[in-house]
């Protein structure tokens, strides 16, 4: 496996120089840039892929969460930072992980390595010729389901509920990102509140989809042609 590419982001320069000292101790590690300027790190970042960032988030010109939400792709991010009030908003944005400071190195190495398994996890997914699977995080933990064990996803405004046959996922995501982000496997928008999968479903009818399973969902008008055109 290719070494775990990062570039590091804080305007002071002593944290900088403790994430150097720390990269350099944990194999597999490639530390490619180092910016006290976030604007020039943007930059950087939005013409070099990197497989992941770690940042500071009270940073002048630009914090570190909308440093992250402006780059064209969406690489692993772990936050290092004093402050403590911006976690939930952080893991909205998938991080990896959030770290106050100071961080000793076990703790550190211990977030690199975890970046390192979603980098593995992500990197399988896509060398799959057929992907049967999915992964999403629920209570701060990478989840990894089969698509046979998926019943249907339910939205409820900022937070979705994915129903298997064993158990309930809480994923603080909204039912668009899902949505794009799966839905080259299958997966369809039935109403505003749910999704499913197009191989769960047995039948549908003006006003409810019944799945394989024996569940019926509802339908909403919206989407009735396109599930029709879908499922045609």
């Amino acid at each position: 496996m290719a070494n775990l590419t990062i570039v590091s982001v804080d305007d002071e320069y002593p944290a900088l120089q403790l994430i150097q000292k720390y990269c350099e101790q944990i194999e597999g590690t490639d530390l490619l840039k180092v910016f006290q300027d976030p604007e020039e790190a943007l930059n950087y970042l939005k013409q070099n892929k990197v497989d992941l960032v770690i940042l500071d988030i009270n940073m002048p010109y630009i914090n570190g969460i909308e440093l992250l939400r402006q780059l064209p792709y969406k690489p692993l991010c772990i936050f290092l930072t004093l402050e403590t009030q911006y976690a939930v908003k952080a893991f909205e944005l998938d991080v990896v992980h959030y770290l106050v400071k100071p961080v000793d190195f076990e703790t550190f190495r211990k977030a690199i390595n975890k970046a390192k398994d979603f980098l593995q996890f992500k990197n399988s997914a896509e060398q799959q010729k057929k992907e049967d699977f999915i992964m999403f995080k629920s209570n701060y933990v990478m989840n990894k389901v089969l698509l046979d064990d998926v019943r249907w996803v339910q939205g409820f405004g900022e937070y979705i509920i994915l129903m298997t046959h064993l158990k309930k996922y809480m994923i603080l995501d909204r039912m668009s990102n899902f949505e794009e982000k799966f839905q080259n496997l299958g997966f369809i928008r039935i109403h505003k509140s749910y999704i499913v999968l197009s191989s769960h479903i047995s039948s549908y009818d003006t006003a409810h989809v019944y799945l394989k399973d024996g569940e019926k969902l509802p339908l909403g008008r919206t989407y009735k042609n396109s599930l029709k055109a879908y499922l045609n």
